[in-house]
């Protein structure tokens, strides 16, 4: 049983394993060079032979319990024609796109459209270097595609032309969790053996819309993941209510923000929790590297944990820095055992 295994079927808070979100990236120089040569993110998403290559950098570098698939939530919109570009020193950027060609679009172009995505995770899930390490499908939340395909970008402001047409909302978001339930289906029949729920614009939506907008069709994905026997970890970005958002949606594994107090949020989950560091600590010293690492440590010592961050790996960080926050989970786990 891999160490994350443990944690989120058995409960088990003797061992704290980790990994990191973004852990496959531009930190990295390895993937920066492979990136300037591949200067359209979208293509190199589909490219088997480098997405193999990207996922499992981290895992011959460092000695982490997970590798995630090399991948982008926006590939749901690309999966459903929607022209998607990432524009340096912008974002991601998307075509316009109507209710009609969504509810036009079959599930057979789909998983065509998606389906390097599909052998790159039966590529990785392979490799040897894998052994007693859990390979992470990930997809994004319902409503943040929603945000993205709608609005086209990283909303800046409020969206307050998304919130007034209620209709849309509901009929766009009954396609699209259509489309994500797909793409969870196919990475987990591919091998991924853990589905990670990124919705990172949950937090622009107000208590009154939380049912419609995030519970309901959240809950759909996490049903369609669980008849897998797969588990389901949840990152719903800057949500207010964390412990209503567990009990409601039923996760297998809650990921926290870095804007949550783990000493309170601990006092209501009583399910698995994941990360919750800043990012941005780990562009300090090690003092401070170490002083929070083992502050998240202490916190949950007696609760089930998988370390991680509160977001992902920020461009800037120095991968040695990556190196002493392992060692100092794994000098952790040694001392508790």
């Amino acid at each position: 049983m891999t160490p994350l295994t443990r944690v989120i079927t058995k409960k088990d808070t003797n061992i704290k394993p980790i990994w990191l979100m973004r852990q496959a990236g531009r930190y990295l120089p390895e993937f920066r060079k492979i990136r300037k040569k591949n200067q359209n993110f979208v293509k190199l998403c589909l490219n088997t032979k480098e997405v193999k290559n990207i996922t499992l950098q981290p895992i011959k570098r460092y000695d982490l319990d997970a590798a995630i698939i090399f991948s982008d939530i926006l590939m749901v919109p690309f999966g459903l024609g929607q022209n998607v570009e990432f524009k340096k020193n912008f974002g991601p950027f998307l075509g316009p796109i109507s209710l009609k060609d969504v509810k036009d679009f079959d599930q057979k172009s789909f998983k065509k459209k998606l389906d390097p995505v599909y052998k790159s995770i039966c590529k990785v899930k392979k490799e040897k270097i894998l052994k007693n390490k859990d390979l992470i499908g990930f997809v994004g939340g319902p409503w943040t595609i929603l945000v993205y395909m709608l609005n086209r970008y990283s909303p800046k402001k409020k969206l307050e032309k998304i919130f007034s047409d209620k209709f849309l909302i509901k009929e766009m978001l009954k396609y699209i969790n259509k489309y994500i339930s797909l793409h969870i289906q196919s990475q987990i029949r591919s091998g991924a053996n853990i589905i990670q729920i990124f919705d990172s614009w949950a937090g622009l939506v107000s208590d009154k819309n939380l049912e419609e907008y995030i519970y309901k069709p959240t809950k759909n994905l996490i049903k369609v993941t669980k008849s897998f026997k797969v588990p389901c970890i949840c990152f719903p970005r800057n949500i207010k209510n964390y412990k209503e958002y567990t009990e409601i949606i039923k996760p297998d594994v809650i990921n926290i923000d870095y804007n949550v107090n783990p000493n309170e949020i601990i006092k209501n989950i009583k399910i698995p929790i994941q990360g919750g560091m800043d990012p941005k600590v780990l562009l300090s010293s090690k003092k401070n590297i170490e002083k929070f690492t083992n502050y998240y440590l202490r916190v949950f010592e007696n609760h089930p944990y998988i370390f991680n961050l509160g977001h992902g790996v920020l461009p800037q960080t120095d991968p040695n820095m990556i190196q002493y926050l392992i060692k100092l989970v794994r000098m952790f786990n040694e001392r508790s055992s």
